[in-house]
């Protein structure tokens, strides 16, 4: 089959709840990609941050093959010798007492949102059912139907009713707001570092730990979304490190899989997470033995390589030389490590013909929020890719 051919079969069985490049890809190693017909791209967006160790890491398939031949999934009726080692494993490196593990990322923001209103009602006496969780607005947490509450993008929502009570909405960025929506109800902030699907939204320097002190101060827990700025991408092993912030509650998913196989957690304290007790909540993937192994795999290629630091000083780099690109279409270029967005200006139009002239010059990127070009490449991309790129992203801006 030609491209043609599969985007008519796709167009044909697929729901069209996606808007993707025209492009089918085939095969990838590194920060590279191929089509069926053979072209190569530099992957930018490096599936939404979810391959952060690049594609096909060596490492990683080694320990998928070799846990695929052994035993790939027990439920959570069994124990497995995977699941306690890399629980372990993610809670030093995070330096948290216990992880839930789930598969998605929605499923551990889920399971953290269960967890803090027990937490509310059973800990801080919060009343029955009058649980508030603080969130803010252009998040962007997930797509299921308690998440897709508590969303500020009406497409999200329109028509998924009745949406799900508990949770008040403040600016992003806005350190006021949060201390005036507090109330003795309030379980929980659940927050991003930096919106990434919002358009990635950085905000001042400082909020993340003001915020986390208030939520100290009233006794809310403070919960912070890292499924795609943790793991190294913003230069840090998670974004709130570049403050110092520990928040209560942690989740983490996309690049804990390494690109393989759906993986996530919700990590806490022995406090938090011992509102839970065996029938309250569970997944049958959850903890499986062959995600578990990736897991271990992925999280030892981002130490062992350095990527943290990898993309704090491409980040540095490759955004200083988009800043001085001279585009009359450019309104800002903004981000963390590598996570940049390039605002275009809304009289140029959307960011979408942007990244189709970036795909016809062999460079993968994805427009969110309609006028911000977001690149993201897989940590483990070489300066000489980037500066390949630079000059194509030169002409097409």
């Amino acid at each position: 089959m030609n491209t043609a051919e599969y985007l008519a079969e796709v167009e044909r069985y697929s729901a069209h709840n996606y808007h993707p490049l025209p492009i089918i890809l085939s095969r990838g190693e590194g920060a590279w990609v191929w089509d069926i017909e053979d072209r190569k791209y530099l992957d930018c967006l490096a599936a939404y941050s979810a391959v952060n160790q690049g594609h096909r890491h060596p490492s990683i398939v080694a320990a998928a093959k070799e846990q695929l031949e052994r035993l790939t999934l027990t439920s959570r009726a069994f124990h497995n010798d995977q699941m306690g080692p890399f629980l372990r494993e993610l809670c030093e490196l995070a330096g948290y007492e216990k992880a839930l593990p789930m598969n998605s990322g929605a499923e551990a923001v889920e399971t953290a949102i269960k967890a803090v209103r027990r937490w509310g009602y059973r800990r801080k006496g919060i009343p029955a059912d009058q649980a508030e969780i603080i969130v803010c607005e252009n998040n962007f947490h997930g797509r299921t139907t308690t998440i897709v509450s508590f969303s500020t993008e009406e497409a999200y929502r329109a028509d998924f009713g009745p949406l799900t009570p508990g949770f008040r909405m403040i600016p992003y960025g806005d350190v006021a707001a949060l201390e005036a929506a507090i109330t003795p109800n309030t379980a929980a902030f659940m927050v991003e570092p930096l919106q990434g699907e919002g358009g990635v939204i950085v905000p001042k320097e400082g909020y993340l730990w003001e915020t986390a002190e208030l939520c100290r101060q009233h006794d809310v827990l403070y919960v912070a979304d890292e499924i795609q700025t943790g793991l190294g991408r913003t230069g840090q092993m998670f974004c709130c490190d570049w403050e110092g912030v520990k928040p209560d509650v942690l989740v983490v998913g996309k690049a804990l899989s390494g690109g393989f196989y759906p993986v996530s957690a919700m990590l806490s304290s022995d406090d938090v997470m011992s509102v839970f007790h065996p029938g309250d909540h569970g997944s049958t993937f959850g903890g499986n033995p062959l995600g578990a192994a990736v897991a271990r795999a992925a999280l030892r290629v981002i130490v062992d390589e350095g990527l943290a630091e990898r993309a704090r000083e491409l980040g540095d780099w490759f955004m200083g030389e988009l800043r001085a690109i001279d585009s009359p279409h450019v309104k800002e270029v903004r981000g963390r490590g590598l996570m940049i967005g390039v605002e275009i200006k809304r009289e140029s139009g959307t960011a979408r013909p942007f990244c189709e002239a970036l795909m016809d010059r062999g460079i993968l990127a994805k427009e969110t929020h309609e006028q911000v070009v977001r690149f993201a490449p897989p940590l483990v991309v070489e300066r000489s890719d980037l500066e390949w790129a630079l000059g194509e992203i030169a002409e097409v801006l």
